[in-house]
């Protein structure tokens, strides 16, 4: 049994990660602070140890302690306005701290890295549909570090030949287990399909939509949205793919097709049977009219395929996740 570590494995798409690696016979530890993710998040027989990443010396001594085959990475953080109002932050956290995790794999000979990265570092693509090839420029701290670190990564693999990856670029993220044992757990998260759970059951006052003005069918942006189960399975099939051989590549995660916000929040009132209520918003900085992926390649690859391309169920799992909390 090959034994993995995962870091922000207490949060929400490395906790759905951890159980698909669980359910795919591997054993799992998991390296959280606990910051936004939640202990009971991570379910047996994954081991939790609670841990900064920028305490080096805890994380090498685990290093040499387990013995790991693989790093899954998804510690960082996430929320672009934050970016902006401190970036310093995203430097530190997601750039200086994956630098380092990367140094200790290095050190400690793990051979596979899998790093969870963002269609944020395209920015304001030229065309709606992306593919791996399209430029990335991104327009704001957190995408610009993901970005980085996806440097990072390359010129290491470059320089240590024993030393692969596989970088997945996320669109969207949404859902929740579709059998009920975790979601999105997050009381100040910025995900529509949470944020708009939020309204319907009542502890939001209401849906703010950010620009009605977008040169989009209905004026406001269009997004691939991909649920988390399926993105889980897609780190499952990295691990494998880096396990046969295979070269290291970076892979677009997204369904390849797009709903708008308006779309989204009649799926999410569905769902819920609850007519609650949207406020039309100025738009927000640095929001693309539409951002799809092109996921061609991890298609072809990996043959991955996914199980939940369906925004209806989508919204409700999220749904459903919000009320059990």
């Amino acid at each position: 049994m090959s034994k993995v570590l995962v870091t922000g494995g207490a949060g929400y798409i490395g906790s759905h990660t951890t159980l698909a690696l669980i359910l795919a016979g591997y054993d799992v530890v998991v390296y959280d602070n606990l910051s936004t993710g939640k202990a009971e998040a991570v379910l047996p027989p994954a081991r939790l140890v609670v841990g900064d990443l920028a305490d080096t010396a805890k994380l090498d001594r685990l290093m040499q302690d387990e013995k790991f085959s693989a790093v899954l990475h998804f510690a960082g953080s996430i929320v672009v306005p934050e970016s902006v109002e401190n970036p310093l932050k995203y430097y530190l956290n997601n750039t200086n701290n994956t630098t380092e995790l990367i140094r200790l794999a290095v050190r400690n000979a793990i051979p596979r890295f899998i790093f969870s990265s963002t269609a944020a570092v395209y920015g304001m693509p030229e065309t709606s549909a992306v593919t791996e090839e399209s430029p990335t420029l991104p327009i704001n701290p957190y995408g610009r570090t993901k970005l980085m670190s996806e440097w990072v990564i390359e010129d290491t693999a470059a320089a240590h030949p024993d030393f692969s990856f596989v970088i997945l670029r996320y669109f969207n993220v949404a859902g929740a287990d579709p059998k009920g044992r975790i979601g999105q757990s997050t009381p100040d998260a910025t995900h529509l399909i949470k944020v708009a759970s939020q309204a319907a059951l009542g502890r939001r006052e209401a849906l703010h939509i950010f620009g009605t003005d977008y040169d989009t069918p209905d004026g406001t942006c269009i997004r691939d949205y991909i649920h988390v189960a399926d993105l889980a399975d897609a780190h499952v099939l990295s691990l494998a793919h880096l396990e046969a051989g295979k070269p290291s590549d970076i892979f677009n995660c997204g369904y390849g097709h797009g709903y708008s916000v308006r779309e989204i929040v009649a799926a999410v009132k569905q769902a819920s049977g609850i007519d609650f209520p949207v406020i039309e918003s100025p738009r927000r900085a640095g929001d693309p009219p539409a951002l799809i992926s092109n996921p061609a390649r991890i298609r072809a690859t990996m043959r991955w395929e996914p199980a939940h391309d369906d925004i209806e169920g989508i919204a409700l799992s999220a749904y459903n996740w919000e009320k059990r909390l």
